[in-house]
């Protein structure tokens, strides 16, 4: 027997880092929101992420500033507040594992790039580095490029998402879609449960490749989703020093994106993206890991890694359909087209949720919704609470 409805302001479907900042962001300014995830906080796209927050100086390889450059470039000072406990959702306790971010070159960057690196634009974003203070894998005397320091920083995903998830756990349920449904009625969204349902204002589905099931279930067909995939390299080894850097190429993405990271035991793991990531997303895992070896030897030659084990890991990002599958360049929020209450969002990076939530409070307060009285959740209890997704270079190699 249905009982009377749970009402909330805001339903948020999708526990990645989408919707968990959301959440946060929300509830912090007296929005009743809660959230729904299916399987565990930080799934998939968000645990995949190399933890970096980036102001778009890896965009300006081409020698020019793009558009999005521009959307980006005030991330890291935003998400730096927030660190501080001084933005919009707070951050004080997760786990910074690098304040500084490098950009090397294997022989020289054009003259060109060069300029442009050191014009007044990029003032204060890039800094060319003396020899002396270079990162310790770039301090070989084999070394003959340029190294750079960027207004980049690199954070522990896993303590993020824990960080968000643990300052709103009370609004946070796991849900199961084989005992409930999402469904449209009268060109409203509603959640049917065993024996509750769940209406609000507002549902906003920040599930990631997820979202396109989703507004398929409310009977949409737009926003549409595009598929970006790629494939990252992990490389555990017995070398101690860590590296957070890109490292340029011939196109104006990088060649090879590093980021470090330990396993519960200890042990150093390099996360390897970029071009290597994305131009193989479709090879062979033993193939595209035998690509790998032959990049690290080529651009660190001098670095003895001891014994190495390697693993892959597929990934697709779920993006706003683009023209061309090109990349996004902000964060997107949109209307479902059946539906006069749900939104869908992508944040399309990592570093771009504190825009995502921005671009949302906007369109719910273009939309009229304010907070309401708090709902009684007790009819949500029973669901249960989603564990936190465990670190990938943990699953991979255990």
């Amino acid at each position: 027997m249905m009982g009377s409805p749970v009402k909330v302001d805001i339903a948020i479907i999708g526990g990645g880092i989408a919707g968990l900042w959301t959440l946060n962001q929300l509830r912090n300014r007296g929005i009743n929101a809660v959230l729904f995830e299916q399987n565990a906080l930080g799934s998939h796209q968000t645990m995949g992420s190399q933890g970096m927050i980036h102001g778009g100086i890896k965009y300006a390889l081409s020698g020019a500033w793009s558009g999005s450059s521009e959307a980006i470039s005030a991330m890291p000072a935003i998400w730096r507040s927030c660190l501080q406990g001084e933005g919009k959702v707070d951050l004080r306790d997760c786990k910074v594992l690098s304040e500084d971010f490098y950009l090397w070159s294997h022989t020289g960057l054009t003259s060109r790039v060069s300029s442009f690196f050191a014009s007044k634009m990029l003032r204060g974003r890039v800094e060319k580095l003396a020899r002396a203070d270079y990162p310790e894998p770039l301090r070989s005397p084999q070394f003959k490029g340029q190294a750079y320091r960027l207004v980049d920083l690199v954070l522990d995903v896993p303590s993020l998402v824990a960080t968000l998830a643990g300052q709103h756990a009370d609004a946070i349920f796991q849900i199961d879609w084989s005992r409930a449904s999402l469904t449209a009625r009268d060109r409203q969204a509603v959640i049917s449960g065993d024996g509750w349902e769940l209406q609000a204002q507002q549902f906003i589905l920040t599930a990631g490749t997820g979202n396109e099931a989703l507004v398929a279930a409310l009977g949409g067909s737009e926003p549409a989703m595009q598929r970006r995939p790629l494939q990252q390299v992990f490389m555990k080894h017995q070398y101690q020093a860590p590296f957070y850097a890109h490292c340029t190429g011939g196109s104006a993405s990088p060649r090879l994106t590093i980021s470090s990271h330990r396993t519960s035991a200890g042990e150093p793991v390099w996360y390897l993206g970029g071009d290597l990531a994305t131009e193989g997303a479709d090879m062979e895992p033993q193939q595209l890991i035998a690509r790998a070896r032959e990049e690290i030897a080529e651009l660190l030659p001098w670095i003895d890694f001891g014994p190495c084990q390697w693993r892959t890991l597929r990934l697709d990002r779920g993006e706003p359909r683009q023209s061309a599958l090109l990349r996004p360049d902000s964060a997107f929020v949109g209307a479902v087209d059946s539906v006069d209450n749900a939104l869908v969002a992508w944040p399309t990076k990592l570093s771009l949720s504190p825009n995502l939530a921005n671009e949302i409070d906007q369109a719910l307060s273009r939309r009229g919704v304010t907070p309401g009285l708090a709902g009684d959740l007790g009819p949500l209890q029973d669901l249960g609470r989603p564990d936190i997704a465990p670190a990938y270079w943990d699953t991979l190699f255990s």
